[in-house]
């Protein structure tokens, strides 16, 4: 969920699809979409994933179409959304995409479909925070995970309204993952994971 990040959409220069979920996210009033910047790196990491792709926070789905606008020919994608008018609005944008499927729930719904090859940590309560997700879980060897919306750091370690990030860290620094945080933005950067092979 990025503030405003769904007025960050000022040209046609996108995706049909995500120009879709652009469409539907103003239609309904829903502000908190992924910037450009975010969609872009996922559209790449998409391209990546052979098998699985999973997302939380699928909001009206802008992500999600930029996630699908990069997936390779037989690559699934499922999405949780705990908003259920927010969800029935993704799942119309997705309406004519098969291998797309947008789940009404909490965000624990995702590890009902993995282990997933691309994961987007992004809304749906407390996922990414605290140890919630658990990679080797939802993972497969070598799965990638994206943590996005956090500010770029500028100091080690990060901090967050005074106080040491301990999100941010906890992924920068969790035993199952390589990890590192990609400024994507002045004001704006995610953390991306790769889940360590298993002896």
């Amino acid at each position: 969920m990025s503030l405003q990040g769904t007025d960050a959409y000022q040209d046609n220069n996108i995706p049909a699809l995500v120009q879709r979920a652009v469409q539907a996210a103003r239609h309904h009033g829903f502000a908190f979409s992924c910037r450009p910047e975010q969609g872009r790196l996922l559209q790449v990491l998409a391209a990546g994933a052979s098998r699985r792709i999973g997302e939380t926070g699928t909001g009206c789905g802008v992500g999600l179409a930029w996630l699908a606008s990069g997936a390779v020919n037989g690559a699934r994608l499922i999405s949780v959304e705990r908003d259920l008018e927010r969800a029935r609005i993704a799942a119309g944008v997705f309406q004519d995409c098969d291998h797309v499927d947008v789940l009404h729930g909490d965000w624990r719904r995702i590890a009902d479909h993995g282990p997933y090859d691309l994961l987007v940590l992004d809304g749906g309560g407390q996922a990414k925070g605290d140890g919630t997700a658990d990679p080797a879980r939802l993972l497969t060897a070598g799965g990638t995970v994206v943590i996005d919306d956090f500010t770029p750091a500028t100091t080690w370690p990060p901090h967050f309204n005074g106080a040491p990030d301990r999100s941010r860290l906890h992924w920068l620094e969790h035993p199952e993952l390589r990890a590192t945080e990609l400024r994507l933005a002045a004001d704006l950067s995610v953390v991306v994971g790769t889940r360590l092979p298993t002896c």
